[in-house]
């Protein structure tokens, strides 16, 4: 009944019906279903919606259907996960933004809808943002990373200036700074000394995990 239960849970996240998905999630722990088994299923079926994003299977509204589905499912598993472990369920947490000049955020939206499901907290602080409040929020919430967005040539200077403010108020090494968008390249990461780069939200997801699993086993 418990692999049943699950099989339809997932299906219900990846066709992106919230209210369906609410219910079977809250019968599943209402029969103490296996929420590890479940989060480890649906994980699967987010990486497939994801994939499926990516190759132009589906577009932008059926994700966040899914990802609404998910966020809402994880409203209900949370409480009972935090209760069973004793411990924050979260992987890590990020900060993220469009920086300063560019008022682009379908990108960085995603990027922060894809880290979410995969069990990340993310601080969304929107477009337009100044270097320095990418740093106070970052010093605020006691973050991993700073992720920056710059969907324009024009802008991406913002990106630099918020790792060289990094470095000027020494906390370079408190956070690791990624960056993506449009016109970044992997050059450009290097050339201004980010820890990273992605040009898929999948990717980022990837690349977050990675960087947040070598800060935590220095």
């Amino acid at each position: 009944m418990n692999d049943e239960q699950i099989r339809t849970l997932v299906q219900t996240v990846v066709d992106g019906e919230t209210n369906a998905a609410i219910k079977r999630a809250e019968e599943f722990v209402h029969t103490n279903g296996d929420i590890d088994l479940a989060l480890k299923e649906l994980t699967e079926g987010m990486k497939e919606v994801g994939e499926r994003f990516e190759q132009l299977e589906i577009f932008l509204p059926e994700m966040m259907a899914s990802a609404d589905a998910m966020k809402a499912i994880m409203k209900i598993f949370l409480p009972k996960l935090k209760e069973s472990t004793g411990v924050d369920t979260s992987k890590g947490r990020i900060v993220i933004g469009t920086v300063a000049g560019d008022q682009h955020e379908i990108g960085k939206d995603i990027v922060s809808v894809m880290l979410e499901i995969f069990g990340f907290t993310v601080y969304n602080v929107g477009t337009d943002v100044d270097a320095l409040e990418f740093i106070k929020r970052a010093d605020e919430v006691g973050a991993d990373g700073i992720a920056m967005s710059s969907l324009m040539t024009t802008t991406m200077a913002g990106q630099r200036e918020v790792i060289e403010i990094m470095k000027e108020k020494g906390v370079r090494d408190k956070y690791f700074a990624i960056v993506g968008g449009a016109p970044v390249t992997p050059e450009w990461a290097e050339e201004i000394g980010a820890d990273g780069y992605s040009d898929t939200a999948a990717g980022a997801v990837k690349l977050v995990a990675r960087l947040v699993e070598e800060r935590r086993t220095k």
